[in-house]
């Protein structure tokens, strides 16, 4: 009786450990793609920090720069900034492209500025820096001009323009952060053009 009970525990004690055990990731699938990850991990929920009153206020800025490409520019900064909005280069530079092509000089002077010392994620295209930073210099840009002239210069080295691009980053977006100033100013509920 006892090798029989034994044999019993046994086979149960087997076909126990072969039971596949939960698994310790999960698949989780969103609008960057999908990836396995640990099952007791929280997922990032963006909307959960979202202030309503700076979601209307992004929204009324963004209405006016359809009409206004100031009002673009500034966008393309706060994005750039991260002032009022989560901090987003894509964005920055889309809505920043959009005033320089509505004739904004600063704008123009700013993707010039992009393109040559590149974001994040974006990395620096000499050739469209140049495009921009001659429509600004031809308005009469100083600073436009003495970066085209610096970054022509530097460009015919690779080596030469790489170290004259770090070397200029920081300072340059130091000066992007905190040196242009906005057209567009929130009071009393409503934004106001300066």
């Amino acid at each position: 009786m006892m090798r029989i009970l034994a044999s019993l525990l046994l086979v149960s004690g087997v076909a126990y450990a072969q039971q596949e055990l939960p698994a310790k990731t999960i698949r989780i699938c969103d609008d960057k793609g999908c990836s396995e990850r640990p099952r007791d991990s929280a997922s990032f929920n963006p909307a959960a920090n979202v202030d309503p009153e700076e979601e209307r206020r992004l929204a009324a800025l963004s209405d006016i720069a359809k009409k206004d490409p100031r009002a673009a520019y500034d966008l393309g900064l706060r994005y750039f900034r991260g002032d009022g909005v989560r901090q987003d280069s894509y964005q920055a530079l889309q809505w920043m492209r959009d005033a320089a092509e509505r004739g904004i000089l600063p704008a123009q002077l700013a993707v010039g500025r992009f393109y040559l010392m590149g974001l994040e994620e974006m990395g620096s295209d000499p050739a469209e820096a140049e495009k921009w930073l001659s429509m600004a210099a031809s308005r009469g840009d100083k600073e436009a001009k003495k970066l085209l002239a610096e970054a022509s210069a530097a460009k015919k080295n690779e080596a030469t323009y790489r170290q004259w691009r770090e070397r200029n980053r920081d300072h340059w977006y130091g000066y992007w952060r905190t040196g242009y100033p906005y057209y567009w100013y929130w009071r009393g509920g409503a934004w106001y053009y300066r």
